[in-house]
C-alpha cells in the first residue's frame, strides 16, 4: 500500500511558477510509475504527466508540454512537478498517482494509489 501527499500548491498570477511535490511512503517508490492529474471545479480529472520508474521516459498532456516538468528522485522518495508560464486554465486540484507498468496510461481509472490533492489558483 503507497501513501502519497502532495505539497506546493497556492495562489500564483498568470506568467508565474510553482513546484509541486508529492511525497511517497509505504512502498518501494522505485518500482512505480508516476504521474500527476488535475481536476477544475465541475470538470472531470484529468492526466497531466507521467513519470516511468527510472526517470526517463515522460509523458505529457498535450495543454502543458513545454510549460511543465515532471521528475522524481528515487532516493527521496519523492515526485516533482515544476509549472511554468501558468496560465487561468491551469486552476485545479492536482493530485500525484502511482501504478506500476505503462507511463501511457492517461484515464485516472487505471492509476492505482492516489494522494489527496493540491490547489492551484492562477489569477489573471
Amino acid at each position: 500500500q503507497v501513501q502519497l501527499v502532495e505539497s506546493g500548491g497556492g495562489l500564483v498570477q498568470a506568467g508565474g511558477s510553482l513546484r509541486l511535490s508529492c511525497a511517497a511512503s509505504g512502498g518501494t517508490f522505485s518500482t512505480y510509475s508516476m504521474g500527476w492529474f488535475r481536476q477544475a471545479p465541475g470538470k472531470e480529472r484529468v492526466f497531466v504527466a507521467a513519470i516511468s520508474w527510472s526517470g526517463g521516459p515522460k509523458n505529457y498532456a498535450d495543454s502543458v508540454k513545454g510549460r511543465f516538468t515532471i521528475s522524481r528522485d528515487n532516493a527521496k522518495n519523492t515526485l516533482y512537478l515544476q509549472l511554468n508560464s501558468l496560465k487561468p486554465d491551469d486552476t485545479a486540484v492536482y493530485a500525484c498517482a502511482a501504478k506500476v507498468g505503462t507511463i501511457y496510461t492517461t484515464s485516472a481509472s487505471e492509476w492505482t494509489y492516489w494522494g489527496q490533492g493540491t490547489q492551484v489558483t492562477v489569477s489573471s
